[in-house]
């Protein structure tokens, strides 16, 4: 970063950089847009619109059950309870941080920064903990001989330290480069900074009265000093919320006439809730969860959810698993453990729909009255192991056909 600066510097002084500014904003981590507002991970979070995607999928993420399963031999699973792993994913990451907290910072980074990593911490070549990072703090380089990826981490007094890529737990989304997500907020700084802006100007609008400004008219030339004078008392009298619709006197036969409202202006609703569904589309958020509730029926809520499932969430809790496997579990471990999500506690709400599918899985045999119970967290009851089936699918050929006699 330093050699960057100095690099930078040196061009200004030359003079060949078009944007000297620009250059040093995009160094320190902040990018201006167009409409001239710089737009960070951190300044996008002033936007509702950003700020509601971002608690949604890192919330819908941290308050999933994430835990470790065994694979057995007979093709079923088990979760690893005894793992040490397990109680770093479903219980506490360290000794200051609940799992939910870990994950919840660690999609909420992955959200913002495009990229989200934790120090893991080994003792006798055991996993102890897991230690979030601050994404910024963070420099993937690759090593030219191996083509492996390696980590520079800054702490806040400036120092650096190295580490191989078994010490960091990793998650990336989508990028163009190797080893390194791209950050969303970036890739859309001017949808975010258009949004900023108008925030800006509607908070600004009703700062005012919520009115235009307006012209004073007036027959005979005016000296600055009553032009300043004039000015001062019109805006500590009328300018605000709090003084709208005060009456306003005039002298000397000074006129008033204000300014009406243009199509802009008029428009101006439509253009935020324009702007909400750009934000919308980055994330790939179904606008009903922003809500944004115009085109929202009770025929398509069901489905809109589903689609959030499926289409956002499934993304982001494979780009999980598949981090738990590269750097979590050892080259022997894979073959028999692996990481998954129980997305079951989404339709928990719905307890007319969850307990249909519990019917509907019990009558048809997929499930045991005791393995409802514990997915509802009810104690289990005797003969509720045995697994019922319809009398109609039982083999409809004759009885002699059954045993090879025909």
């Amino acid at each position: 970063m330093i050699d960057r600066l100095k690099k930078l510097l040196r061009l200004e002084e030359k003079g060949t950089l078009a944007n000297p500014s620009s250059e040093l904003l995009a160094l320190f981590g902040s990018s201006p847009a167009a409409s001239g507002v710089a737009v960070t991970p951190e300044t996008a979070m002033r936007c509702p619109a950003v700020y509601a995607a971002v608690k949604v999928i890192s919330e819908s993420v941290a308050q999933l059950p994430l835990h470790l399963f065994q694979r057995l031999p007979g093709g079923g699973k088990e979760r690893a309870s005894n793992h040490p792993l397990e109680e770093l994913l479903s219980g506490q990451a360290n000794d200051w941080t609940s799992a939910f907290e870990f994950k919840l910072y660690l999609q909420t980074a992955l959200c913002l920064h495009g990229n989200a990593y934790a120090y893991i911490n080994r003792v006798d070549g055991q996993i102890a903990e897991l230690i979030p990072l601050p994404s910024p703090c963070v420099t993937v380089e690759i090593d030219t001989a191996t083509l492996e990826p390696f980590y520079r981490v800054t702490a806040a007094d400036g120092s650096q330290r190295v580490y191989d890529r078994a010490e960091i737990f990793h998650l990336r989304t989508l990028g163009t480069a190797p080893h390194v997500g791209l950050s969303p907020i970036m890739q859309a700084k001017e949808a975010i900074g258009l949004a900023l802006v108008m925030e800006e100007y509607g908070a600004r609008l009703f700062g005012s009265g919520a009115r235009p400004s307006g012209v004073f008219k007036y027959a005979k030339t005016l000296g600055p000093e009553a032009l300043r004078r004039l000015k001062d008392s019109f805006n500590a009298a009328h300018s605000g919320g709090a003084n709208a619709g005060k009456t306003l006197i005039l002298e000397d036969g000074m006129d008033f006439q204000a300014l009406q409202f243009n199509s802009v202006d008029l428009q101006f609703l439509e253009m935020r809730r324009h702007q909400l569904a750009e934000i919308a589309r980055v994330f790939r958020i179904p606008l009903h969860l922003l809500q944004e509730l115009e085109r929202t029926t009770h025929n398509n809520a069901e489905h809109m959810g589903q689609q959030f499932l499926s289409l956002t969430l499934l993304p982001w809790l494979k780009c999980w698993e598949g981090a738990i496997r590269r750097s979590l579990l050892t080259q022997d471990e894979r073959a028999q453990y692996y990481a998954e999500f129980l997305t079951d506690d989404l339709a928990r709400a719905d307890l007319a729909a969850r307990f249909d599918a519990y019917a509907k899985a019990v009558t048809n045999g997929l499930l045991s009255p005791n393995e409802v119970r514990a997915a509802e967290n009810r104690p289990p009851y005797a003969g509720g192991d045995q697994f019922r089936l319809p009398m109609n699918t039982e083999d409809a050929r004759k009885p002699e056909a059954r045993d090879g006699s025909l």
